[in-house]
């Protein structure tokens, strides 16, 4: 696969990653866990950066504390409040991962069809697309509460900084 592409690929994908860590980063103790719900926006955002990151979705499993909750078709919360210490470990993790999935990207795999269910029919670099508009999408919505909770919201992220 074209190095050129993945390292473009990499760039975006980490700086909505980034963008994402500076939200969490900024929110102070008292906007973590009100009615807005920051941190369980935070967490649906990377719980689901997890399993898209994953190339055989039926075998995802959250790493513990986590669990499956996420996919309750009766929209039932994490039994418990995520501290952003465990957030930003997770986040961690599905940044190292995320990294290695665009890393080992080959012609072979990225065509490959492995995200196919009644929602979706999505070779592998289509879902990594989707995935980074995803997680593009909740770092807005958390910059959205800090900006209306402290008025501050980080900046803009152009591209990561870590190399491929």
């Amino acid at each position: 696969m074209d190095h050129a592409f993945k390292e473009t690929l990499w760039k975006q994908f980490g700086a909505s990653i980034d963008m994402l860590e500076n939200a969490l980063m900024l929110c102070p103790d008292e906007l973590w866990d009100t009615e807005a719900k920051f941190w369980y926006n935070a967490y649906h955002c990377l719980f689901y950066l997890d399993y898209g990151l994953t190339l055989e979705p039926a075998k995802f499993s959250p790493p513990a504390p986590f669990t499956l909750s996420e996919f309750d078709p009766s929209g039932a919360m994490p039994d418990r409040v995520y501290s952003k210490e465990e957030l930003l470990s997770y986040l961690q993790a599905s940044r190292n991962k995320c990294h290695e999935v665009i890393s080992n990207l080959t012609e072979e795999i990225a065509n490959k069809r492995l995200w196919v269910n009644e929602y979706r029919n999505y070779s592998v670099v289509e879902i990594l697309l989707y995935n980074m508009r995803h997680v593009q999408h909740h770092a807005a919505q958390l910059n959205l509460l800090l900006r209306q909770g402290i008025n501050d919201a980080p900046r803009w992220v152009s591209q990561t900084k870590m190399s491929l």
